[in-house]
């Protein structure tokens, strides 16, 4: 038997909260020229990927004004929301997070707005920054 190919952390996305997708998708698609990518909503948000390089730009604009980037543009205002890192062991890495003390937002992974695998970490735990994590 092989053993898993580890690809090392890499930067999956960013996720941006914006306060209207239909605003801000054309600088990025026409102006930037990155091609979009379907992705699911989640969490509450209508979510446009745009393909950087391998990494992905998430705009995320809130269904709600009570979903978590509704709260978010309401207390900060648009900008970036949270960076998502994909990882070789999703299970592990969450392991080490609490072994280290960290405080986790997600328990165990659920699943995001491209399929995979995800765990949020609490920015109390990574300096002032959400950070995503996700299985490549």
């Amino acid at each position: 038997m092989t053993a898993p190919v580890r690809r090392g952390t890499r930067i999956a996305h960013i996720g941006i909260a914006v306060e209207a997708l239909d605003a801000l998708r054309p600088f990025y698609r026409d102006i930037l020229g990155m091609p979009e990518v379907p992705l699911d909503d989640a969490d509450g948000a209508a979510i446009a990927g745009l393909a950087a390089g391998e990494s992905l730009v998430e705009l995320l604009e809130a269904k709600s004004p009570d979903s978590p980037i509704g709260k978010f543009v309401s207390k900060r205002g648009p900008g970036i929301h949270h960076v998502c890192f994909a990882v070789d062991d999703l299970d592990g890495t969450l392991e080490r997070c609490r072994a280290a003390g960290l405080r986790l937002i997600d328990q165990v992974p659920r699943i995001g707005a491209e399929g995979k695998r995800i765990a949020f970490l609490h920015p109390s735990a990574t300096g002032g920054v959400l950070v995503e994590l996700s299985e490549f």
